[in-house]
C-alpha cells in the first residue's frame, strides 16, 4: 500500500475550529435577546471571555476528560461555554431543563459532572434536584434570580471571569476524545448519553456548512431556536462560528410574539425549530415580515404539508424537512426538492423526511435483520452509519440498539432509489390492523392539512376484529370546529379507506416530550386508563 505525504494527522478538533472563528471571523456578531432589548458581541469579545471561562474553570480544578455541564437559556454565555470547555479539553454536558427532576438527577450523576453553569432564571428547576447530585463541587451562576435552593458556595459566573486571567493556552487534544455529550429525552426508561468526539463534530459542523444541507455562510445571519441542549442545537453553533455567520440568540422568548419581533428587528437569513414552534408562528403571528428569510429548517418529528405550504402562502418562506437523532449529532437527511421533480410538485418532495446527505451511510432492513432494497416501497427500519454516528452510549450496554455496525434508529421507512427517505412511523408506533400496516404519520400528516385541526397524533388501540386500529387524537385550532363525521369523510378521499380511523377524541393538547415531540406513550396511557372521551364512528 502506498502511503499518503499529507498531513494526515492534522487535528480535526474545536481548537482550530474556534481558532479560525475568532481570527478570519472577528466581526461577526453574537446577538442575544433580552425581552425588552439585546445584548451584543463580536467573535473576537466572545473568544476572549470563552478564554476567561477556560481560565477560570481550570482553577476550580477541572481537566482533561472532567465533565461540566450546562442547564441554560440559549445565550451568549452559553456559547461562550460551547467554545470553551471542550477547547480545554474537558467534556460539555448540555443538559436539558426540560426533563423531569428523577431523569436530571439521573443525567447529572451518570455524567458525574463536576461543575455546572446555570442560568439565575431557571435556577430553582435545578434546585429540585441538587441536594441528589452526588458529584458536582461547583455551581456557576449566571444573572439574577432565585438561586436560594442552590445551598451555600455559588460562584457568579460574571465575576469569575472578571478575576480570570487573559490569553489562556489551550492544550493539544486527540480528535477522537470526547469534546460534548448529549442524553437523549427518555421517554422510556433512563436517557441515554452520546458522547460526541471532536472529530465527529467538526465533520458535522463542515456538513452543515454544504450544499448538500442548509449552506450556512458568512452572509447569514442564524436565528438559534431549537434549544442549544438537543443534540448540539443541531450542529448549528459550531458551524456558525466556523463559517463566520452572525448568531441570534432568543433565549426563553420563543412565543411567536417575541419571535416575530427578534424576526423583524434582526432579519435572521435562517432559523431551525420543530413543528409546534413553526405552527405557534404560523397562526399567532400571520402578519409577520419574514421575508429576511431564505430557508426554515425543521425536523423533530414529521413536518406537516399543512405547515410546508402555510409558511410558503403566508410568508413566501420555504421550509426543508431535516431529520436525524441525538445519536447522529444530528443531521442525517435534509429535504431538499431534487434536480429531477419527477413531475412531482416541491411540496411533494419538502413532506418526504429527506435526501441521505455525503458522510452518513444509510440502509433499510426487515425484521430479519435482511437489507431491503431501495425501491421506494419496500419498508424497514433505518440502520445508519458514518463519521458523526454514535458507535455506542455512555456507559450503557444496549446491543439492541447496534447491528453489524450499523445504529438502528427505530424509525420505519421505505427509500427511493435517489436517496430520500419517507418514515412511516416509529417502530415502537407502527399500527398492524388486520395483519396489515397502517402509518400513523401518513394519517396526522394528512389531517393537518384540515383547516380546522391545528395538531394530530394517532396512535393504535385494540379492536376486537381488526386486532388494533387507528385513533386519531385532534386538536382544534382556537373557535374551530369538526364532527368526527366531518374529519372522517375528509380523511376518506385522500388516503386508503380503510386507515381511516372509526375512533375519534377531541384534545386540549398533544403531549409532548421535553425536545418537543409527540409523546404517543403518553396518549396510549390516557387512552388506556379510560381517561380520553372517544367518538365512535362506523
Amino acid at each position: 500500500m502506498l502511503k499518503s505525504t499529507m498531513q494526515d494527522d492534522y487535528p480535526l478538533t474545536i481548537g482550530p475550529l474556534f481558532a479560525h472563528g475568532r481570527t478570519v471571523h472577528s466581526a461577526s456578531k453574537v446577538i442575544t435577546f433580552t425581552g425588552d432589548g439585546y445584548t451584543e458581541s463580536t467573535f473576537a469579545e466572545v473568544a476572549a471571555r470563552a478564554d476567561k471561562l477556560a481560565a477560570a474553570l481550570t482553577a476550580l480544578g477541572i481537566d482533561a476528560g472532567d465533565r461540566v455541564g450546562t442547564f441554560m437559556w440559549n445565550n451568549q454565555t452559553h456559547l461562550e461555554a460551547y467554545l470553551a470547555i471542550p477547547c480545554m479539553g474537558a467534556v460539555l454536558h448540555t443538559l436539558n431543563i426540560r426533563l423531569f427532576p428523577e431523569q436530571l438527577a439521573y443525567v447529572i450523576n451518570h455524567a458525574q459532572d463536576k461543575v455546572i453553569i446555570v442560568d439565575a432564571s431557571i435556577a430553582p428547576l435545578l434546585a429540585r434536584v441538587r441536594h441528589e447530585l452526588t458529584t458536582v463541587q461547583h455551581i456557576i451562576v449566571k444573572g439574577e434570580g432565585d438561586t436560594s435552593g442552590l445551598g451555600e458556595g455559588l460562584l457568579d459566573y460574571d465575576t469569575l471571569l472578571a478575576e480570570a486571567p487573559s490569553g489562556f493556552v489551550y492544550p493539544e487534544v486527540d480528535e477522537k476524545s470526547g469534546m460534548a455529550m448529549c442524553y437523549t429525552s427518555g421517554t422510556t426508561g433512563n436517557p441515554k448519553g452520546v458522547m460526541y468526539s471532536h472529530r465527529s463534530t467538526y465533520m458535522h459542523s463542515v456538513m452543515v456548512t454544504s450544499t448538500a444541507n442548509i449552506a450556512l455562510s458568512e452572509v447569514d445571519r442564524m436565528l438559534v431556536i431549537v434549544p442549544m441542549f438537543h443534540a448540539n442545537a443541531w450542529g448549528v453553533p459550531y458551524a456558525a462560528w466556523m463559517i463566520g455567520a452572525d448568531l441570534i440568540f432568543p433565549q426563553q422568548f420563543l412565543q411567536a410574539a417575541p419571535l416575530a419581533r427578534i424576526i423583524a428587528d434582526q432579519r435572521p437569513t435562517l432559523t431551525g425549530a420543530v413543528p409546534t414552534v413553526l405552527n405557534d408562528l404560523l397562526h399567532n403571528a400571520p402578519d409577520s415580515d419574514m421575508s429576511s428569510f431564505r430557508l426554515v429548517m425543521c425536523g423533530g418529528s414529521a413536518v406537516p404539508r399543512g405547515l410546508i405550504e402555510g409558511f410558503q402562502n403566508q410568508f413566501g418562506v420555504p421550509i426543508v424537512q431535516g431529520w436525524g437523532m441525538t445519536e447522529t449529532s444530528p443531521v442525517c437527511a435534509i429535504g431538499h426538492p431534487p434536480k429531477d421533480m419527477a413531475g412531482l410538485d416541491e411540496t411533494s418532495w419538502r413532506v418526504k423526511t429527506g435526501r441521505i446527505i455525503p458522510g452518513v451511510e444509510l440502509r433499510i432492513t426487515d425484521d430479519a435483520g435482511a437489507v431491503v432494497p431501495w425501491d421506494g416501497e419496500s419498508l424497514g427500519e433505518i440502520e445508519v452509519r458514518g463519521s458523526w454516528i454514535t458507535a455506542s452510549y455512555y456507559l450503557v450496554d444496549d446491543p439492541d440498539k447496534f447491528h453489524d455496525g450499523w445504529l438502528r434508529t427505530g424509525d420505519v421507512a421505505s427509500v427511493m432509489p435517489n436517496g430520500y427517505v419517507m418514515i412511516s412511523d416509529r417502530a415502537k408506533d407502527v399500527i398492524k390492523s388486520g395483519g396489515e400496516w397502517v402509518s400513523s404519520v401518513d394519517l396526522e400528516n394528512t389531517l393537518m392539512g384540515h383547516p380546522a385541526i391545528l395538531e394530530c397524533a394517532v396512535i393504535g388501540v385494540p379492536d376486537d376484529r381488526w386486532d388494533e386500529r387507528p385513533m386519531a387524537c385532534v386538536v382544534l385550532k382556537p373557535g374551530a370546529t369538526a364532527s368526527p363525521e366531518e374529519l372522517k369523510a375528509w380523511l376518506g378521499e385522500r388516503t386508503a379507506k380503510w386507515w381511516v380511523p372509526e375512533r375519534w377524541s377531541f384534545i386540549a393538547e398533544v403531549p409532548k416530550t421535553s425536545v418537543g415531540k409527540f409523546d404517543k406513550k403518553v396518549l396510549r396511557a390516557r387512552n388506556a386508563a379510560g381517561e380520553l372521551q372517544i367518538d365512535t364512528v362506523d
